[in-house]
């Protein structure tokens, strides 16, 4: 076996695809995406391995490393290696390789990340390299009537319109808490300050799948003070926003569910609260919209270890049996260094 490394060419993937086959892991899957030729906007770099065999080159690898608008803190990195190709160094030399390409990244952001799914080789390989987990992500079904509805003010069909609402996904109200809160959950991997216009292009306009939003308000509160009536809108404390097709969240339009009870496909929805709201305050605003939104149809919630909040309301449904883990755990492991 004679290996050589080059830069990534035209029908490269095509190439690959006969060698490698199938992705093996969701994680594969979305990574093979983002082989490509190397550049600098954005910046990439994307090598490959190649086996030559009575002068003839296949290549058998590749790997590439690339900076992230969202997550700027870390580049992303993935290799993927042929299975009769794997525990001979070319996975680790392409990963050497990679780390001295990734000294020269223009933002100066070193330390590597990438998403791995627990039990696999791509797992192993990681944590050979170095590579430890810093997040744990599960992909959860929440069941029809799971939660008890809640009871808004008097029990009213005027106080439960005071507090439940449908927004417009660009409503900048929306915008704001929902980027929040984004950053709030994501201290491990700080996206940074999010403007209102990277958030609607990434959660909320059609381009992100955004297909309706359902807010929780908190009661009505009064702009002149105590004993005069109240008529200014509460704040908003939990959102909920529902995507035509798969997508990272979706929402109030969980009665656009195709079909009827449990033979229905689930509602992708992007559940989260007001990040200024105390331990017990999110819970309850999570609960109580999951409650509304989950009544009559499944959701599919993406759940990561740092949403406490909503953490604290699924994880209880899944030990009863109202919701149930789809597919299997996501890690992001990342280079230490």
């Amino acid at each position: 076996m004679a290996i050589e490394y080059r830069e990534w060419r035209e029908g490269d993937d095509l190439a690959l695809l006969e060698i490698w086959g199938g992705p093996e892991t969701v994680q594969a899957g979305q990574f093979r995406g983002t082989l490509a030729p190397s550049g600098n906007a954005p910046w990439r770099r994307c090598i490959v391995a190649e086996d030559v065999v009575d002068g003839v080159a296949i290549p058998v690898a590749a790997g590439v490393v690339h900076e992230a608008s969202l997550h700027p803190e870390r580049l992303w990195v993935y290799i993927e290696v042929a299975r009769d190709h794997r525990r001979t160094g070319v996975g680790s030399t392409l990963l050497t390789m990679l780390r001295h390409e990734a000294e020269k990244s223009p933002s100066g952001v070193a330390r590597l990340r990438c998403k791995v799914e627990p039990g696999t080789a791509g797992a192993a390989f990681a944590e050979a390299a170095g590579l430890t987990p810093i997040q744990c992500s599960r992909l959860v079904v929440v069941e029809p009537a799971a939660l008890k509805l809640p009871v808004f003010g008097d029990g009213s069909e005027s106080a439960a319109s005071d507090q439940v609402e449908d927004l417009a996904t660009g409503s900048v109200e929306l915008s704001d808490v929902v980027g929040r809160y984004y950053t709030a959950v994501h201290g491990w991997d700080s996206p940074g300050e999010l403007s209102i216009a990277t958030v609607q292009r990434l959660f909320l306009d059609d381009l992100s799948g955004a297909h309706g939003a359902i807010v929780l308000r908190a009661p009505k509160a009064s702009a002149f003070g105590h004993g005069v009536l109240a008529s200014r809108k509460g704040r908003l404390e939990a959102f909920a926003i529902s995507y035509a097709q798969a997508a990272p969240g979706g929402g109030g339009a969980a009665q656009d569910t195709a079909g009827e009870g449990a033979s229905a496909q689930p509602t992708d929805v992007f559940l989260g609260h007001e990040p200024k709201l105390g331990a017990d305050e999110a819970r309850a605003a999570v609960r109580d919209l999951l409650a509304l939104i989950a009544y009559q149809h499944p959701v599919l919630l993406e759940l990561d270890d740092s949403m406490t909040a909503l953490r604290a309301v699924v994880e209880p449904l899944l030990d009863s049996g109202k919701a149930r883990v789809q597919g299997s755990e996501t890690l992001v492991v990342s280079d230490p260094r």
